[in-house]
């Protein structure tokens, strides 16, 4: 046996391709998975630890006025406490703004919990001095000497840079570095992450504030741990990609083998009449099956090695140093791909080695008749997929009703499971309905072709099917996430950029100029007055009027008359009045109170209440509208220099929506890159079990020629089946994949968003079927030619 497995090997070698291809693919998916969380976990966690080095305590959950109070307390005690955390403010040098959204971070006045290392200069030695991050002085033009201005508006602050600094913690820093005492004025807006703490007072300092302390080690371990989750529900999330390949790969390989098996079942068969035991044979087949899957693993763990490396070092040069570390596989990754490859092939081919050793030498030599549902095992096969199908409905009716993910998995797989055992029923109907309707010699034979063998066809349609169904229910489910998302957006962030004076009317020529900068749609100049508000001070009060083109969502914006819209940062503790005192002028009105966010510090009120609170309001705001295509962050450097030079302040939601909108591209990238991966393999394996079938096909075909078909209508026939078979995969693909969509967004994404709603991407979709259609011609083409070729007499005479 020996002899004729190696003969086998030889002989066949170029119809393992497909199923080779498939595994290797599957195995470096996994080994680059491998190497990008690693080289992700090694930067988050490298300086995790740097900021605490010399602390005793670390004090965290804790707001910024509560950790002004342990800094103070911590003086008063002879210990040293250091602010961790950033507020985001524009800075601008020599009357043009340097950046628009810099973090600005508190710098310890202790210089033994200074985690920064000095670059240039000098340490500042009092307020009103800063350093600055070094990559943030290359980027921003700045140098030792030059003086800042940080932030706009009342509030602002003059600063010198007397050094540069090297921030190499990942998980804290900074753009510019201030003392504590500078920053506090920003305390509304400030973001505290902790409070490192050296000396033995740090729960007296912390008593009544309800924050939480621990020892620096404890704190730094438990930090370190939450970041590593973070990365490996992202490997989790990569390697579900890579277990739905390796699942298409099992299909490929499956079919590969079914069909390759089937096409030597006269080789095999006589083997069986000269002496060959079914053990023998069982054991030669499946000796096929682990070479081929011991070589396509080693091939995969070489090639997710060279990928892996080559992308930890293409991101770790576009990223800044130390957020990304070395790609290191472990061992133990490399031997679980490989174990998993082997077994994805080993187990691929159980089956059909089962099946083919099972056959009497004499039934093997006779064809094969298909599927029977009148067959006791045709009735098996048809309960077994009704009841997959209906216990998996069942699962997704579940998982819709309790939020379940788990129930949503179990039940999309179980219902598709049922879908590929009854295949052979479903798909070869939806073949002759769509080929019913076409005329001609050459379609007719197609479709009959196409569904006389209903296992064979529904081997060939298996990969496709599932890869449609995949893409579409994710491209779907993006597309209704995106929606839901901006939907969100556009309530958070109504207004793109906003312009806002807290001191007095804006520059009359202020409107002109920033309807001129590139970048802006469309920008609209809205009245306003100061006014004192009982609780809060005196604001401005600005009414919107003619905002349709500028803001997103005006019912957000424009409030009833006798109602104050009042930003949430504006209220103290957050706690929202039911009316407020408003006077202008000794005249007073007592407004209804609305609370929303995202045009800046100003309330709003209607045209109508204005006219009551003054006669002679000025303008007080501008709202701009930017271009979809708009640079968020040339924008945003162009409207914040005309607003430094005018002395107000701009609010730039613009630029958190094309974050957001910026992840959600990447997001929808990678992930149609992941299951492109399975479209490939489902692609291949369409284009090798194609081209087995015609093979198998030989005589058959040489038949055709003989009775006067041209090669040329044997190449169009053949051509019209694979279009056939990808036509019906496509359409049930999309279908499924659709419906799947549709419970994925009712079982995940209206927990965080309400009144979520479904929405199809038909270009995308679209793009989908016409792929998958061209595909399938184009896989069909190689086989087509190849029998075309053959003479009739030659194909007759093959076995």
């Amino acid at each position: 046996m020996r002899t004729v497995l190696l003969a086998s090997l030889r002989t066949h070698a170029r119809r393992y391709v497909a199923a080779a291809v498939a595994v290797v693919i599957g195995v470096s998916f996994v080994v680059v998975t491998s190497a990008l969380s690693a080289a992700t976990k090694d930067g988050l966690v490298a300086g995790v630890g740097l900021p605490y080095a010399d602390a005793d305590s670390v004090v965290s959950a804790i707001g910024t006025d509560d950790a002004a109070t342990v800094v103070r307390r911590a003086a008063a005690a002879g210990d040293s406490a250091a602010v961790l955390g950033y507020v985001p403010l524009p800075v601008s040098s020599g009357g043009k703004v340097a950046d628009q959204d810099a973090d600005i971070a508190p710098i310890a006045d202790d210089p033994a919990l200074r985690w920064q290392e000095l670059r240039a200069g000098t340490w500042p030695s009092g307020p009103g001095e800063a350093v600055v991050d070094v990559n943030a002085a290359k980027t921003n033009g700045l140098d030792v000497g030059d003086t800042i201005r940080v932030g706009a508006g009342s509030r602002a602050l003059e600063a010198r840079v007397v050094g540069t600094v090297d921030s190499p913690s990942a998980s804290a820093g900074g753009s510019v570095y201030l003392f504590w005492s500078d920053l506090e004025r920003w305390s509304s807006s400030f973001y505290v992450d902790s409070v490192a703490y050296l000396g033995a007072g740090a729960e007296q300092a912390a008593a009544g504030t309800g924050a939480t302390v621990q020892p620096a080690a404890e704190f730094v371990q438990e930090r370190q741990a939450e970041l590593t989750r973070e990365v490996d529900v992202i490997a989790i999330l990569l390697l579900v990609f890579a277990a739905i390949a390796l699942f298409v790969s099992v299909l490929v390989i499956a079919n590969t083998f079914t069909i390759l098996f089937a096409q030597r079942t006269r080789d095999l068969a006589l083997l069986r009449c000269v002496g060959t035991t079914r053990r023998q044979l069982l054991r030669a087949m499946r000796v096929e099956a682990l070479v081929l899957g011991v070589a396509a693993s080693g091939l995969g763990l070489v090639v997710g090695t060279v990928l892996g490396w080559a992308l930890v070092a293409i991101a770790r040069s576009q990223m800044p140093t130390g957020t990304m570390g070395s790609a290191a596989v472990s061992p133990a990754w490399y031997a679980g791909s490989f174990a998993v490859g082997l077994l994805v092939t080993v187990v691929a081919a159980w089956l059909p080695t089962r099946k083919v050793v099972r056959v009497s030498p004499l039934a093997a030599l006779r064809p094969d008749s298909g599927v029977d549902v009148r067959s006791t095992a045709g009735r098996v096969r048809t309960a077994s997929g009704v009841l997959a199908l209906v216990l998996g409905a069942g699962l997704l009716v579940v998982a819709m009703s309790s939020n379940s993910v788990p129930a949503m998995l179990a039940g999309g797989m179980v219902s598709f499971t049922g879908v590929l055992v009854l295949g052979p029923l479903v798909v070869p109907a939806l073949v002759r309905a769509a080929g019913s309707p076409v005329r001609g010699t050459t379609a007719r034979l197609a479709t009959g072709n196409a569904v006389r063998n209903p296992r064979r066809t529904a081997a060939t349609t298996a990969s496709l099917l599932i890869g449609v169904t995949l893409t579409t229910a994710v491209l779907t489910g993006l597309a209704s996430s995106r929606t839901a998302v901006a939907g969100d957006l556009d309530a958070d962030h109504p207004v793109d950029l906003a312009i806002t004076s807290a001191t007095g009317p804006l520059p009359a020529s202020l409107l002109g100029d920033v309807q001129s900068t590139a970048g802006v749609s469309e920008a609209v100049a809205l009245d306003g007055i100061d006014a004192e508000a009982a609780g809060l001070g005196t604001l401005p009060v600005i009414a919107p009027d003619g905002v349709d083109g500028v803001v997103r969502d005006t019912g957000l914006v424009v409030p009833e008359p006798g109602t104050i819209v009042v930003p949430w940062d504006l209220l103290p503790d957050g706690n929202v009045p039911e009316r407020l005192a408003v006077t202008v002028d000794g005249r007073t009105e007592r407004l209804l109170v609305s609370v929303s966010e995202g045009w800046g510090e100003a309330a709003l009120v209607a045209p109508e209440t204005l006219a009551r609170l003054t006669a002679d309001p000025l303008p007080r705001a501008v709202w701009v509208r930017a271009d979809d295509a708009a640079d968020a962050e040339d924008l945003a450097g162009d409207l914040g220099a005309l607003a430094t030079n005018a002395g107000v302040d701009l609010t730039d939601g613009y630029a958190e929506r094309h974050w957001v909108e910026l992840q959600l591209d990447i997001l929808t990238g990678a992930v149609a890159a992941l299951l492109g991966i399975a479209v490939v393999i489902a692609l291949i394996g369409i284009g090798n079990t194609l081209g087995l079938s015609v093979l198998e096909r030989a005589r058959e075909n040489a038949l055709l020629r003989a009775l006067g078909l041209t090669r040329r209508q044997l190449r169009r026939m053949l051509a019209a089946e694979a279009v056939l078979l990808s036509v019906v995969a496509t359409v049930l693909g999309t279908l499924i994949g659709v419906l799947f969509a549709w419970v994925a967004v009712r079982t995940m994404v209206d927990v965080a968003v309400e009144d979520v709603s479904m929405v199809l991407p038909w270009g995308q979709l679209a793009v989908v079927v016409l792929v998958s259609g061209v595909a399938g011609l184009l896989a069909g083409v190689l086989p087509a030619r190849r029998a075309a070729r053959i003479v009739p007499a030659a194909g007759l005479a093959l076995d």
